[in-house]
């Protein structure tokens, strides 16, 4: 027989292997993928949540600042401020430690937990006596933007009081 005549083919190589069906561990990695991400949305949404307190009383912060500058009522922003401080407060720390403070104490423990004692600074100490003076009077040792920026600040830093 002539070795040129003979009926021979090329090797023929297998088909690649394709990426379907997946393997066992590509399962589980997809679930634990999944896993993650839904306890990593599941964390932010309660974290969101809980901080919608924060939120709110930003905004109404801001609302508050709004109105003063264009009424100029330094009384009436004490009150707001103060009532809105003692809410939000009481959204995050339990009621026996926050509803019977006043004074001295109240400011103390406002400034728990912040890197400066805003509190205890002539802007913060404003908070007890500006929603009880006379209207009509003169506010000029008054400094409402440090006030604000002591409230801003007390919204802005967590709590270091566990719920």
């Amino acid at each position: 027989m002539d070795p040129t005549q003979l009926p021979l083919r090329d090797l023929h190589l297998p088909d690649p292997v394709g990426w379907w069906p997946l393997a066992p561990g590509w399962w589980f990695v997809i679930l634990f993928a999944s896993g993650l991400l839904g306890y990593l949305a599941w964390h932010a949404y309660q974290r969101w949540r809980y901080n919608a307190a924060r939120r709110f009383a930003l905004r109404e912060l801001k609302r508050f600042e709004a109105e003063y500058l264009e009424h100029r009522d330094p009384v009436t922003l004490g009150k707001q401020v103060s009532a809105l401080l003692r809410r939000a407060m009481l959204a995050y720390a339990p009621r026996d430690d926050v509803a019977g403070l006043t004074g001295d104490a109240w400011l103390e423990w406002l400034d728990s937990g912040m890197p400066l004692p805003y509190f205890h600074t002539e802007g913060g100490k404003r908070l007890l006596d500006l929603p009880y003076r006379d209207p009509d009077g003169d506010f000029s040792d008054v400094d409402i933007d440090a006030l604000l920026s002591a409230v801003r600040m007390r919204f802005n830093t967590p709590l270091a009081v566990s719920t």
